[in-house]
């Protein structure tokens, strides 16, 4: 198990042999065009991947999103990988509380990932979110965001106050309307979908999705390059589109084993 914000770090393939299936992955991050400092994390383990965009200022918020992975991951190792939903939610939960300790309630963070899990009748993602990270999921040539972003915009488009042209473009794009560490503690937002050969999950801070849209980024994801080279190609498109914050990035391919 890694949890990790290096993108030089070699991505590893990681087995899941009961359904005949393993998983390449590729992650990375960059501090951005114009940012000093770097506040995203991500965890990376067998069958837990997420990633955290924390806010604070004055390294508060890197504090805040190292604390959320490392209690992921902290959670996963004790329980050698047998987690489900509830013991996801006991995690953020656990993370919310590291993080007003250790910042004094001044820092927060967002954090969006995804679970492998075994239900019984096959493998599912368990997909989960607070703040406005975004889990997709890319089959079949098609881009489907997962995740629901939890911000003042998304808000607004679901009212029917603002288009979705709008969403990249309108001033309040960057104020959330939930985080760890931040105001009252909510729960994570919990999605389900069935794990198939041939998916690839993408989860990302929004320094990605703030510099591209949709189309673009189903676009760089259906081009057929591995998990790391489509990380890397990624993070370099969003850099060349602004790099206006810091970008973080984890692909995730699900693939047959050969025999």
């Amino acid at each position: 198990m890694a949890a990790s914000t290096d993108s030089s770090e070699e991505p590893r393939e990681q087995q899941t042999p009961p359904a005949g299936l393993y998983l390449d992955y590729g992650y990375g991050s960059h501090v951005g065009l114009r940012r000093e400092l770097n506040e995203d994390s991500s965890v990376i383990t067998d069958t837990l991947f997420a990633v955290a965009d924390g806010m604070g200022g004055h390294e508060a918020g890197e504090v805040a999103s190292a604390l959320a992975v490392q209690t992921l991951a902290d959670g996963w190792n004790q329980a050698e990988g047998r987690i489900s939903r509830e013991e996801i939610q006991g995690f953020l939960t656990e993370a919310d509380r590291r993080i007003r300790e250790a910042t004094d309630s001044k820092a927060g963070t967002t954090v969006s990932g995804a679970l492998l899990e075994d239900q019984g009748e096959g493998l599912n993602w368990t997909v989960f979110n607070i703040g406005d990270s975004r889990t997709y999921l890319f089959e079949d040539s098609a881009l489907k965001q997962l995740s629901r972003d939890h911000s003042q915009v998304q808000d607004m488009f679901e009212s029917g106050l603002i288009t979705a042209e709008e969403l990249h473009s309108h001033p309040q794009r960057n104020v959330i309307t939930r985080a760890l560490g931040a105001g009252d503690m909510w729960d994570a937002d919990y999605f389900s979908a069935p794990v198939r050969a041939g998916q690839r999950l993408m989860i990302c801070s929004d320094g990605l999705s703030g510099e591209l849209n949709d189309s673009e980024i189903e676009k760089i994801l259906g081009a057929g390059r591995n998990a790391q080279d489509t990380v890397d190609w990624l993070i370099h498109q969003s850099l060349r589109a602004g790099g206006r914050d810091n970008v973080t990035v984890v692909v995730v391919d699900v693939q047959e084993q050969v025999v």
